[in-house]
């Protein structure tokens, strides 16, 4: 079992890839099929945890909320919030790359796929598994799209903008915008649970390991 212990042991920090681009538009076949496979994942991961019926994640309470009151889908309020998100970072200095616009677009298509297509939880427990299984995902999904290089996504432009105009740590500052998200989306009526709670406990660790496994593959 240790072997296993140390397959999924976290890595501290983003490892280079044969696939990981030298720039923000440094594009090739394979470098946007991974891209495009993680943000795919990403959503499923989010979409699982919206049908688990147990809570969202914070940016998902935001979007919940938003898509009832406007009247509008899951996928288009994704949409539509991450790319407010980017008009307010863009000021900031920060600029997108090709992954940054594929994150708006594919996250949003596939949360909108998954909350279409996968079945609701009919149970409190099968709720908790699509939780877990959905932080997996959003994890790896990170991971993959993350190692490509090829700029951050909406909420992580902010937050390094942010980091670099303020100096505060990164770590608070995200947790500063998770927050805003949350209690904006509980406002407008987003779901809010266990599942909220488990997504935000895990999927910093989630990420951690998946880069980890990541590293260890693509070292060998």
């Amino acid at each position: 079992m240790s072997w296993i212990a140390n397959f999924l042991k976290p890595h501290r920090t983003i490892p280079i890839t044969p696939w990981t681009g030298n720039g923000r538009w440094d594009l090739s076949v394979s470098r946007v099929a991974i891209l495009w496979f993680g943000l795919t994942i990403f959503g499923f991961g989010d979409a699982l945890i919206i049908n688990s019926l147990t809570g969202n994640a914070p940016w998902s309470v935001l979007a919940q909320g938003f898509a009832n009151r406007a009247g509008i889908s899951m996928g288009v309020a994704t949409f539509l919030i991450s790319a407010a998100v980017l008009f307010f970072w863009w000021p900031l200095g920060e600029r997108p790359g090709f992954g940054t616009l594929s994150n708006i677009l594919f996250i949003a298509l596939a949360i909108q796929f998954g909350v279409s297509n996968f079945p609701e939880a009919n149970s409190y427990a099968i709720g908790i598994i699509y939780d877990f299984l959905g932080v997996a995902l959003v994890g790896l999904g990170s991971a993959l799209y993350i190692t490509c290089g090829l700029g951050p996504g909406p909420r992580d432009g902010l937050m390094t903008s942010l980091h670099n105009l303020t100096g505060i740590r990164v770590g608070r500052i995200r947790l500063g915008i998770e927050s805003c998200a949350f209690l904006a989306g509980w406002a407008l009526g987003g779901r809010i649970g266990l599942g909220t709670a488990i997504f935000a406990l895990f999927i910093g660790q989630s990420v951690a390991i998946s880069l980890g496994v990541v590293a260890r593959i693509t070292s060998k």
